[in-house]
């Protein structure tokens, strides 16, 4: 995974986002000057757009399934404040690609991944927590797991354990 700098701007936005060569997104940023501001995000500077300066109130809360190449994943940016720890290396492509592996997000961060295995009508979604889960988290984690299977059309089997499969490329 390539070093970050302590600020976000212009090239991460041609390299991380868009593909774009960096002169187009340094004029881009140039040209929106005055509708964005500066702030602090855990230590890295950061641009947003002056009209979302009023953050979310709280912290991200729940559980979710997130599948493979999942936009809110993919985005991260920077990696380590979603991918803390284990969900680093277990969770990131060997180059830091996110999106690669589903994944099992506890309250706004990666705590796991998943893999699903439909036989027939039934969906064995298979999930490998990076951390112990609470009773509360288990449920909210059922719950995503009946509503997979809802979405799908088949019937629900949640199992915990270690996940064998490789990163999808």
């Amino acid at each position: 995974m390539k070093a970050r700098s302590t600020r976000w701007g212009a090239p991460d936005l041609a390299s991380d986002w868009l593909a774009a060569p960096v002169a187009w997104a340094a004029q881009t940023f140039e040209s929106l000057s005055d509708e964005l501001i500066m702030v602090d995000l855990d230590g890295t500077e950061a641009w947003v757009l002056a009209a979302d300066r009023t953050p979310p109130s709280g912290r991200p809360s729940g559980v979710r399934l997130l599948p493979y190449f999942d936009s809110y994943i993919v985005g991260s940016h920077p990696r380590a404040r979603l991918f803390p720890g284990v969900a680093g290396q277990r969770a990131l492509s060997r180059t830091g690609q996110a999106g690669t592996m589903p994944v099992l997000l506890v309250n706004g961060e990666v705590a796991g991944v998943w893999r699903m295995r439909r036989s027939g009508k039934r969906l064995r979604i298979t999930v490998e927590p990076f951390r112990d889960v609470t009773a509360r988290q288990y449920a909210q984690l059922e719950h995503q797991v009946e509503r997979t299977a809802a979405i799908l059309e088949g019937a629900p089997d949640l199992a915990i354990g270690p996940i064998a499969a490789g990163h999808h490329l």
